[in-house]
């Protein structure tokens, strides 16, 4: 039987595990005439009053011919609840004091921190020292 959604914030923080995934991601905009192979190939998108945004594997971007910068993501493998405190401003706080940008990212199950592709080793390995230090 697995636990369900852990809420205190200190337990999230020393529970992230966080995990590097080795594709680079990029935020892209979707048109219509991109929009069957960037919305397969999305692994989250958001609508805004501009339209709808989603985060695509780069490749396929190139693909596409769309540019942009491309993100790592780490995820926090410890299944945080949504209503939980503490977890995102520990993560952004942290990788913001070391100069690194993030975009963060809530599912159901777990947070995901996109990073700067050429900072992701820094950035996870900040991530997994934070981890051990809340522990």
């Amino acid at each position: 039987m697995t636990a369900g959604p852990v809420r205190d914030g200190a337990a999230m923080i020393a529970a992230m595990a966080p995990r590097l995934d080795p594709r680079p991601w990029r935020f892209v905009l979707v048109q219509p005439d991109t929009a069957p192979q960037l919305l397969g190939a999305a692994i989250g998108t958001f609508r805004e009053e501009e339209g709808v945004s989603a985060i695509v594997p780069a490749d396929v971007a190139d693909e596409l011919g769309i540019e942009g910068p491309d993100f790592a993501r780490i995820t926090l493998m410890v299944h945080s609840d949504l209503e939980g405190v503490g977890l995102t401003a520990a993560v952004a706080s942290a990788l913001a004091d070391a100069g690194i940008a993030c975009n963060m990212v809530a599912a159901l199950h777990h947070d995901h921190a996109f990073v700067p592709a050429d900072r992701a080793e820094e950035a996870h390995a900040l991530l997994r020292r934070l981890a051990r230090a809340a522990d």
